[in-house]
């Protein structure tokens, strides 16, 4: 008994990193190096959602909303040090938008998914540490993009590492409270 209570005490005294809840938490490759599409996202931490963003100056066609989840265990860690685990994954689920439907008067609410943009940090796979992954609803795989799309925007205009925690209201001061938080890239360009 006393055993048990040492480690209980030991554990809590240094901390210990969380674990993932699942091996769906953690990123997932084929053979062919293409990432495994990420099954029961929609369980992980909701961090925010979007509506009609766009990096372009020129509007795309239709409003979309994004959400964005990520998973339990990587969340708690970066509460605990402002920065992003290895093997962490970032969801960016995209659905259309409606404004009239059933008594909706104005606004607008989230309609079918358009699919999935998942950024994963794995710092043995890939030499630049982040890589990006679009998925449409019937894909299980998908290959990393291009250095020169996702991976060189994040690089310039991320907040955090590779992190657009400008836009994640509830993470902005645990990072600002690290000193992890690059107020620059949250200036309007």
């Amino acid at each position: 008994m006393r055993r048990i209570l040492a480690v209980v005490v030991l554990i809590s005294i240094c901390g210990v990193a969380a674990a993932p809840d699942s091996l769906s938490d953690m990123p997932r490759y084929a053979s062919d190096n293409s990432l495994l599409r990420p099954d029961g996202y929609r369980e992980w931490i909701y961090l925010s959602s979007g509506l009609g963003m766009n990096y372009s100056a020129n509007p795309g066609d239709h409003e979309m909303f994004t959400n964005v989840f990520v998973p339990r265990w990587a969340y708690k860690e970066f509460l605990e040090s402002g920065k992003w685990p290895d093997k962490t994954m970032f969801v960016v689920e995209e659905r259309g938008s409606e404004s009239r439907g059933s008594i909706n008067k104005r606004g607008k609410y989230q309609t079918d998914s358009m699919g999935i943009g998942v950024e994963v940090k794995d710092e043995k796979r890939f030499p630049e540490r982040w890589a990006y992954f679009g998925f449409s609803e019937e894909r299980k795989s998908a290959q990393a993009h291009p250095k020169e799309g996702c991976w060189e925007c994040h690089e310039n205009h991320a907040a955090v590492e590779h992190t657009f925690v400008q836009f994640y209201p509830t993470l902005k001061p645990v990072a600002q409270k690290f000193g992890t938080y690059r107020q620059e890239r949250a200036k309007v360009q």
